[in-house]
Protein backbone atom coordinates (compact mmCIF):
# COMPACT_ATOMS: atom_id res chain seq x y z
CA UNK A 1 0.00 0.00 0.00
CA UNK A 2 0.84 3.03 -0.96
CA UNK A 3 1.82 5.78 1.88
CA UNK A 4 1.29 9.74 0.81
CA UNK A 5 2.31 12.31 3.17
CA UNK A 6 0.16 15.65 3.00
CA UNK A 7 1.79 18.77 4.35
CA UNK A 8 -0.86 22.11 5.65
CA UNK A 9 -3.76 20.17 5.73
CA UNK A 10 -7.04 22.12 6.77
CA UNK A 11 -9.49 20.73 8.92
CA UNK A 12 -11.89 21.14 5.97
CA UNK A 13 -9.40 18.90 3.54
CA UNK A 14 -9.90 16.08 5.76
CA UNK A 15 -13.40 14.58 4.57
CA UNK A 16 -12.24 14.66 1.06
CA UNK A 17 -8.96 13.12 2.09
CA UNK A 18 -10.68 9.96 3.92
CA UNK A 19 -12.86 9.46 1.52
CA UNK A 20 -9.86 9.25 -1.35
CA UNK A 21 -7.99 6.74 1.25
CA UNK A 22 -10.94 4.44 1.63
CA UNK A 23 -11.92 4.66 -2.04
CA UNK A 24 -8.27 4.40 -2.95
CA UNK A 25 -6.78 2.00 -0.67
CA UNK A 26 -3.84 4.13 0.08
CA UNK A 27 -2.24 5.76 3.30
CA UNK A 28 -2.42 9.51 3.87
CA UNK A 29 -0.55 10.94 6.63
CA UNK A 30 -2.04 14.09 7.49
CA UNK A 31 0.38 17.27 8.46
CA UNK A 32 -0.54 20.44 9.68
CA UNK A 33 2.26 22.25 8.80
CA UNK A 34 3.92 23.77 5.88
CA UNK A 35 6.97 21.81 4.17
CA UNK A 36 10.40 23.49 4.95
CA UNK A 37 14.29 22.26 5.35
CA UNK A 38 14.35 23.15 9.27
CA UNK A 39 11.18 20.95 10.22
CA UNK A 40 11.55 18.59 7.54
CA UNK A 41 9.29 15.27 8.15
CA UNK A 42 10.67 11.67 8.36
CA UNK A 43 10.37 10.61 4.95
CA UNK A 44 12.12 7.31 5.00
CA UNK A 45 8.68 5.43 5.47
CA UNK A 46 7.16 7.96 2.64
CA UNK A 47 6.07 7.51 -0.62
CA UNK A 48 4.92 10.28 -1.95
CA UNK A 49 4.52 13.95 -0.62
CA UNK A 50 1.58 16.75 -1.55
CA UNK A 51 1.90 20.02 -0.11
CA UNK A 52 -0.15 23.17 -0.50
CA UNK A 53 1.59 26.44 0.93
CA UNK A 54 2.50 29.82 -0.05
CA UNK A 55 5.72 30.52 1.61
CA UNK A 56 8.48 29.07 -0.26
CA UNK A 57 9.69 25.79 0.70
CA UNK A 58 13.58 26.99 0.57
CA UNK A 59 16.92 25.21 0.22
CA UNK A 60 19.10 24.85 -2.10
CA UNK A 61 20.35 22.10 -4.64
CA UNK A 62 21.54 20.14 -1.84
CA UNK A 63 18.29 19.79 -0.33
CA UNK A 64 16.41 18.77 -3.23
CA UNK A 65 19.35 16.24 -3.92
CA UNK A 66 18.43 14.72 -0.33
CA UNK A 67 14.65 14.60 -0.74
CA UNK A 68 15.15 12.86 -3.96
CA UNK A 69 16.96 10.21 -2.09
CA UNK A 70 13.83 9.26 -0.68
CA UNK A 71 10.20 10.54 -2.87
CA UNK A 72 10.38 10.65 -6.51
CA UNK A 73 7.84 13.42 -6.60
CA UNK A 74 6.37 16.63 -5.11
CA UNK A 75 2.80 17.46 -5.52
CA UNK A 76 1.50 20.91 -4.82
CA UNK A 77 -2.64 20.95 -4.59
CA UNK A 78 -2.55 24.22 -5.95
CA UNK A 79 -2.48 25.75 -9.50
CA UNK A 80 0.83 27.82 -8.49
CA UNK A 81 4.17 26.29 -7.68
CA UNK A 82 6.26 29.37 -7.52
CA UNK A 83 7.21 28.10 -3.63
CA UNK A 84 8.81 24.83 -4.96
CA UNK A 85 12.14 25.94 -6.77
CA UNK A 86 11.25 23.75 -9.59
CA UNK A 87 14.83 23.72 -11.52
CA UNK A 88 16.66 22.56 -8.32
CA UNK A 89 14.07 19.95 -7.59
CA UNK A 90 13.88 18.93 -11.53
CA UNK A 91 17.23 18.92 -11.56
CA UNK A 92 17.45 16.29 -8.20
CA UNK A 93 15.35 14.25 -10.55
CA UNK A 94 11.96 14.72 -8.56
CA UNK A 95 8.67 15.18 -10.95
CA UNK A 96 6.61 18.50 -9.96
CA UNK A 97 2.60 18.43 -10.23
CA UNK A 98 0.02 21.14 -9.84
CA UNK A 99 -3.36 20.81 -10.03
CA UNK A 100 -4.10 23.85 -12.95
CA UNK A 101 -8.20 23.60 -12.99
CA UNK A 102 -9.84 22.63 -9.53
CA UNK A 103 -12.71 25.21 -10.11
CA UNK A 104 -12.18 27.95 -12.24
CA UNK A 105 -15.81 29.28 -11.56
CA UNK A 106 -14.86 29.29 -7.83
CA UNK A 107 -12.27 32.18 -8.88
CA UNK A 108 -14.45 33.71 -11.12
CA UNK A 109 -17.37 33.89 -8.84
CA UNK A 110 -15.64 35.40 -6.63
CA UNK A 111 -14.33 38.03 -8.86
CA UNK A 112 -17.46 38.47 -10.34
CA UNK A 113 -19.29 38.87 -6.75
CA UNK A 114 -16.19 41.80 -5.87
CA UNK A 115 -16.85 43.62 -9.15
CA UNK A 116 -20.52 44.08 -8.37
CA UNK A 117 -19.55 44.73 -4.79
CA UNK A 118 -17.20 47.75 -5.90
CA UNK A 119 -19.91 49.19 -8.46
CA UNK A 120 -22.97 49.19 -5.71
CA UNK A 121 -20.63 50.59 -2.56
CA UNK A 122 -21.76 47.49 -0.62
CA UNK A 123 -18.05 48.18 1.49
CA UNK A 124 -19.26 51.94 2.32
CA UNK A 125 -22.61 51.42 2.66
CA UNK A 126 -21.60 48.81 5.17
CA UNK A 127 -19.26 50.72 7.01
CA UNK A 128 -21.88 54.04 7.10
CA UNK A 129 -24.66 51.01 8.38
CA UNK A 130 -22.24 50.05 11.34
CA UNK A 131 -22.35 53.81 12.07
CA UNK A 132 -25.69 53.97 11.90
CA UNK A 133 -25.69 56.29 9.14
CA UNK A 134 -28.72 55.53 6.59
CA UNK A 135 -27.92 58.19 3.78
CA UNK A 136 -26.89 57.60 0.55
CA UNK A 137 -24.92 60.45 -0.62
CA UNK A 138 -22.02 60.02 -3.02
CA UNK A 139 -22.60 56.59 -3.58
CA UNK A 140 -24.66 56.36 -6.79
CA UNK A 141 -23.96 52.90 -8.20
CA UNK A 142 -23.11 52.07 -11.96
CA UNK A 143 -25.00 49.01 -13.04
CA UNK A 144 -22.73 46.50 -14.41
CA UNK A 145 -23.82 46.36 -18.13
CA UNK A 146 -22.88 50.27 -18.27
CA UNK A 147 -19.15 49.81 -18.00
CA UNK A 148 -16.15 48.18 -19.32
CA UNK A 149 -14.28 45.36 -17.51
CA UNK A 150 -10.96 44.71 -18.71
CA UNK A 151 -9.56 40.99 -17.91
CA UNK A 152 -6.08 40.42 -17.75
CA UNK A 153 -5.21 36.61 -17.94
CA UNK A 154 -7.33 35.09 -19.95
CA UNK A 155 -6.48 31.61 -19.02
CA UNK A 156 -9.15 28.94 -17.31
CA UNK A 157 -10.26 31.31 -14.45
CA UNK A 158 -10.28 34.76 -16.89
CA UNK A 159 -11.79 32.98 -19.73
CA UNK A 160 -14.71 31.35 -17.17
CA UNK A 161 -15.06 35.04 -15.73
CA UNK A 162 -15.57 36.51 -19.13
CA UNK A 163 -18.51 34.19 -20.20
CA UNK A 164 -19.98 34.90 -16.58
CA UNK A 165 -20.10 39.19 -17.39
CA UNK A 166 -20.98 38.23 -21.17
CA UNK A 167 -24.15 36.47 -20.03
CA UNK A 168 -25.15 39.19 -18.17
CA UNK A 169 -24.40 41.93 -21.32
CA UNK A 170 -21.03 43.23 -20.24
CA UNK A 171 -18.85 44.79 -22.65
CA UNK A 172 -15.42 42.56 -22.12
CA UNK A 173 -11.88 43.28 -23.48
CA UNK A 174 -8.95 40.93 -22.51
CA UNK A 175 -5.43 40.71 -22.31
CA UNK A 176 -3.40 37.48 -22.86
CA UNK A 177 0.12 36.94 -24.28
CA UNK A 178 -1.69 34.05 -25.97
CA UNK A 179 -5.21 34.61 -26.76
CA UNK A 180 -7.63 31.72 -26.74
CA UNK A 181 -9.71 32.34 -29.86
CA UNK A 182 -12.99 29.99 -29.19
CA UNK A 183 -13.63 32.93 -26.33
CA UNK A 184 -13.83 35.73 -29.24
CA UNK A 185 -17.31 35.82 -29.10
CA UNK A 186 -17.50 36.55 -25.68
CA UNK A 187 -14.58 39.10 -25.01
CA UNK A 188 -12.71 41.51 -27.47
CA UNK A 189 -8.73 40.60 -27.57
CA UNK A 190 -6.93 44.38 -26.70
CA UNK A 191 -3.44 45.10 -25.78
CA UNK A 192 -2.01 45.56 -21.92
CA UNK A 193 -2.10 49.79 -22.65
CA UNK A 194 -5.43 49.34 -24.97
CA UNK A 195 -6.98 47.56 -22.09
CA UNK A 196 -5.61 49.81 -19.04
CA UNK A 197 -7.03 53.17 -20.82
CA UNK A 198 -10.31 51.53 -22.02
CA UNK A 199 -11.39 49.59 -18.80
CA UNK A 200 -13.59 50.64 -15.84
CA UNK A 201 -13.01 47.87 -14.08
CA UNK A 202 -9.54 45.48 -14.35
CA UNK A 203 -9.77 42.10 -13.20
CA UNK A 204 -6.26 40.36 -12.75
CA UNK A 205 -6.14 36.19 -13.41
CA UNK A 206 -2.17 35.41 -14.21
CA UNK A 207 -0.38 33.08 -12.74
CA UNK A 208 2.67 33.95 -11.11
CA UNK A 209 6.24 34.11 -12.55
CA UNK A 210 8.87 36.13 -13.78
CA UNK A 211 7.54 38.03 -16.28
CA UNK A 212 3.87 38.37 -14.29
CA UNK A 213 6.03 40.04 -11.21
CA UNK A 214 4.77 43.72 -10.93
CA UNK A 215 2.81 43.42 -13.80
CA UNK A 216 1.39 46.51 -12.45
CA UNK A 217 3.05 49.35 -11.21
CA UNK A 218 3.09 52.86 -11.16
CA UNK A 219 3.52 53.86 -15.08
CA UNK A 220 0.64 51.11 -15.46
CA UNK A 221 -1.77 52.76 -13.28
CA UNK A 222 -1.40 56.23 -14.90
CA UNK A 223 -2.70 54.55 -17.98
CA UNK A 224 -5.78 53.54 -16.10
CA UNK A 225 -9.14 55.37 -16.24
CA UNK A 226 -9.48 57.81 -12.91
CA UNK A 227 -11.23 56.16 -10.56
CA UNK A 228 -10.99 52.70 -12.13
CA UNK A 229 -12.09 49.73 -9.88
CA UNK A 230 -9.31 47.09 -9.76
CA UNK A 231 -9.63 43.28 -8.77
CA UNK A 232 -6.94 40.56 -8.01
CA UNK A 233 -8.09 37.48 -7.61
CA UNK A 234 -4.07 35.81 -8.54
CA UNK A 235 -1.41 36.73 -6.64
CA UNK A 236 0.29 39.31 -4.95
CA UNK A 237 2.98 40.29 -6.65
CA UNK A 238 1.43 40.41 -9.87
CA UNK A 239 0.56 44.23 -8.28
CA UNK A 240 2.81 46.19 -6.97
CA UNK A 241 1.42 47.12 -3.60
CA UNK A 242 3.60 50.08 -2.76
CA UNK A 243 2.39 51.88 -6.24
CA UNK A 244 -1.32 50.47 -5.74
CA UNK A 245 -1.64 52.05 -2.41
CA UNK A 246 -0.17 55.85 -3.82
CA UNK A 247 -2.65 55.41 -6.44
CA UNK A 248 -5.74 54.29 -3.88
CA UNK A 249 -4.53 57.63 -2.15
CA UNK A 250 -5.00 60.50 -4.96
CA UNK A 251 -7.50 58.50 -6.50
CA UNK A 252 -6.33 57.35 -9.44
CA UNK A 253 -7.61 53.58 -8.35
CA UNK A 254 -11.62 54.67 -7.18
CA UNK A 255 -10.89 51.35 -5.31
CA UNK A 256 -9.52 47.48 -4.77
CA UNK A 257 -10.89 44.33 -4.23
CA UNK A 258 -7.68 42.14 -3.11
CA UNK A 259 -8.05 38.55 -2.50
CA UNK A 260 -4.54 38.35 -2.31
CA UNK A 261 -1.45 40.49 -1.04
CA UNK A 262 2.36 40.64 -1.30
CA UNK A 263 3.74 38.94 1.61
CA UNK A 264 0.38 37.55 2.56
CA UNK A 265 1.28 33.94 3.87
CA UNK A 266 2.67 35.66 7.68
CA UNK A 267 -0.98 36.86 7.27
CA UNK A 268 -3.91 35.03 5.74
CA UNK A 269 -5.13 31.82 7.23
CA UNK A 270 -3.98 33.26 10.43
CA UNK A 271 -5.85 34.46 13.59
CA UNK A 272 -4.28 37.28 14.64
CA UNK A 273 -7.28 39.13 16.60
CA UNK A 274 -4.91 40.11 19.77
CA UNK A 275 -1.86 40.91 17.51
CA UNK A 276 -1.19 43.70 14.77
CA UNK A 277 -0.18 42.55 11.43
CA UNK A 278 3.37 43.10 10.98
CA UNK A 279 3.28 44.40 6.92
CA UNK A 280 3.19 48.00 7.33
CA UNK A 281 1.70 47.84 3.99
CA UNK A 282 -0.62 45.28 4.75
CA UNK A 283 -1.80 47.19 7.49
CA UNK A 284 -2.31 49.87 5.40
CA UNK A 285 -4.28 48.04 2.96
CA UNK A 286 -6.47 47.22 5.49
CA UNK A 287 -6.62 51.13 7.11
CA UNK A 288 -8.29 52.25 4.03
CA UNK A 289 -12.15 52.48 3.06
CA UNK A 290 -11.42 52.19 -0.64
CA UNK A 291 -10.12 48.54 -0.28
CA UNK A 292 -11.73 45.37 -0.05
CA UNK A 293 -9.13 42.59 1.35
CA UNK A 294 -10.38 39.02 1.31
CA UNK A 295 -7.63 36.14 2.78
CA UNK A 296 -7.03 34.19 -0.43
CA UNK A 297 -10.30 32.57 -0.45
CA UNK A 298 -11.48 33.07 -3.84
CA UNK A 299 -10.79 29.01 -4.43
CA UNK A 300 -12.48 28.05 -1.32
CA UNK A 301 -15.51 25.81 -2.44
CA UNK A 302 -16.75 22.54 -1.58
CA UNK A 303 -16.07 21.65 -5.40
CA UNK A 304 -12.88 23.68 -5.02
CA UNK A 305 -11.35 21.60 -2.11
CA UNK A 306 -12.61 18.15 -3.37
CA UNK A 307 -11.02 18.70 -6.45
CA UNK A 308 -8.06 20.03 -4.80
CA UNK A 309 -7.14 16.80 -2.97
CA UNK A 310 -8.39 14.12 -5.36
CA UNK A 311 -6.24 15.36 -8.47
CA UNK A 312 -2.79 15.88 -6.52
CA UNK A 313 -3.39 12.29 -5.09
CA UNK A 314 -4.19 10.86 -8.62
CA UNK A 315 -1.46 12.86 -9.85
CA UNK A 316 0.89 11.31 -7.05
CA UNK A 317 -0.35 7.60 -7.65
CA UNK A 318 0.44 7.63 -11.35
CA UNK A 319 3.90 8.44 -10.88
CA UNK A 320 4.41 6.19 -8.31
CA UNK A 321 2.95 3.48 -10.23
CA UNK A 322 5.68 4.73 -13.16
CA UNK A 323 2.98 6.91 -15.14
CA UNK A 324 2.95 10.10 -16.28
CA UNK A 325 1.12 13.08 -14.87
CA UNK A 326 -1.00 15.47 -17.61
CA UNK A 327 -0.01 18.11 -14.47
CA UNK A 328 3.53 17.79 -14.20
CA UNK A 329 5.08 21.29 -14.40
Amino acid sequence: MNRILMTSVRSDEEQAIRHYAEKNNVEIVISRDDFHPETLPNLTEIDGLIIQQTAKIGGNQQFYDHIAKQITQIATRTAGYDMIEVDLAKKAGLKITNVPAYSPRSVAEMALMQILRLLRHTPEFEKRIANNDFRWTGLQAREIHSVTIGIIGVGRIGGTLAKLLSSIGVNVLGYDTDPDTSLCDVITYVTKDELLAQSDVISIHVDLNETSIHLLSEADFLKMKKGVLLINASRGPVISTNDLITSLENGQVGAAALDTVENESGVFNHDLHNQRVQDARIQKLLSMSNVIITPHVGFFTNIAVKNMVDISLDDTLMILNGQSSPHEV
